[in-house]
């Protein structure tokens, strides 16, 4: 029995969830069958004529790129249309297509988090945690089945705060209700105002997943009728966020420096602000398009700030504050293929299932230098 595609979604969403993503992407299975068996999966940043051309030819089931192929809906699906031709060719050939993009850029290990890796920083954290995605759910419960709800909310993905899971506050208080002569309460008698008491449990989840979570509580809570409140947090999340912030063992040239992270991306060229005889320590990284988070970087007190396709006006926004770089969107994101085929390849193993996955040698990068 061989992996499906569902399997490998699901391992996706475990790591970076959908409902991360920006609402205009585009992100999941674009095309296939969840149900398909899986054994050869291609990894690739861009789908394009030569990694479909690839895929047929390695006879894999199954694409996973960063950058999706339907990033807007079609109007129509035809071969005079070069997506949907792409799109045909998938379907002729039963490959499923899976992408993940700015859901992949803002969970922990992703791209600018293998970017920050890859230029060899230590203390990684994100740059920017991401704001207004959380809730607080409470809800009241008799002390004797506080531990099963509280494991079942857990289940559903509830009390996550950075690195601890399981994260729950309980107050013990006593509740009081008088149920109606077609009730049927789980203590006390109809139409008798009964005292109990309870423990107020409170925990964090997602705002995306607070239907799951009151979902799951639900199935596991003794009353008939269950009191909770939900709230809306300010805190920002811990466990998803933008661009990455780290430190070099050692500070170094500036000059020095990007030498370092030209070589190490296969950068042709780099765009920079900055003086590169000056010393620099704490980085700061977004990869592709990351340079509004100058701002941030710069509150961070990073000595440079690498991203990709900056504008003009930023690197004079720059000047005299950051060292800002862009070192290309190709490059700066291209480094995040290791660790898809790495994650993937560790579902394989947990499953004990074959399966072979490679990482596309085709360079899609349509950019080019002097």
């Amino acid at each position: 029995m061989s992996l499906h595609v569902s399997d490998i979604v699901q391992a996706f969403e475990e790591w970076a969830p959908r409902w991360v993503a920006w609402e205009r992407d585009n992100v999941g299975l674009q095309v296939g069958d969840q149900l398909q068996n899986v054994t050869k999966i291609l990894v690739a940043l861009d789908v394009t004529k030569q990694i479909v051309t690839e895929a047929i030819t390695r006879k894999t089931e199954l694409i996973i790129s960063h950058h999706p192929l339907l990033f807007r809906p079609p109007s129509s699906i035809t071969t005079s249309d070069a997506v949907g031709e792409l799109i045909l060719q998938l379907a002729e050939h039963k490959i499923s297509l899976f992408s993940a993009h700015t859901n992949l850029d803002f969970t922990q290990g992703g791209v600018s988090f293998a970017l920050a890796e890859t230029l060899g920083l230590e203390n990684i954290r994100f740059l920017s945690p991401l704001k207004n995605s959380l809730a607080k759910i409470a809800v009241f419960i008799p002390e004797d089945h506080v531990e099963h709800v509280m494991h079942a909310m857990t289940q559903a993905g509830a009390g996550i705060i950075g690195k601890y899971s399981s994260c729950a506050f309980g107050t013990k208080g006593t509740g009081s209700f008088c149920g109606s002569p077609s009730s049927n309460p789980f203590r006390g008698k109809r139409q008798s105002l009964e005292f109990v008491k309870e423990t107020r449990l409170e925990m964090i989840t997602p705002r995306a997943g607070v239907n799951g979570v009151i979902a799951a509580m639900k199935t596991v809570h003794p009353y008939e009728e269950i009191a909770y409140d939900i709230y809306n947090v300010e805190n920002p999340n811990p466990n998803f966020g933008m661009g990455a912030f780290g430190t070099l063992l050692k500070p170094q040239a500036l000059g020095t420096f990007l030498k370092f992270v030209k070589r190490t991306l296969g950068s042709g060229m780099l765009r920079f602000t900055g003086r590169t005889t000056n010393e620099v320590q704490n980085i700061a990284v977004c990869s592709g398009a990351g340079s509004d988070l100058l701002s941030d970087a710069i509150a961070a007190k990073a000595d440079v700030f690498i991203t990709a396709d900056v504008r003009y006006h930023a690197f004079h926004a720059a000047a005299g504050n950051i060292a800002l770089v862009d070192a290309g969107h190709w490059e700066t994101e291209q480094i995040v293929l290791k660790p898809i085929a790495d994650r993937i390849r560790s579902v394989a193993r947990k499953a004990n299932e074959p399966l072979t996955v490679w990482i596309t040698k085709h360079i899609t990068n349509p950019i080019q230098t002097m």
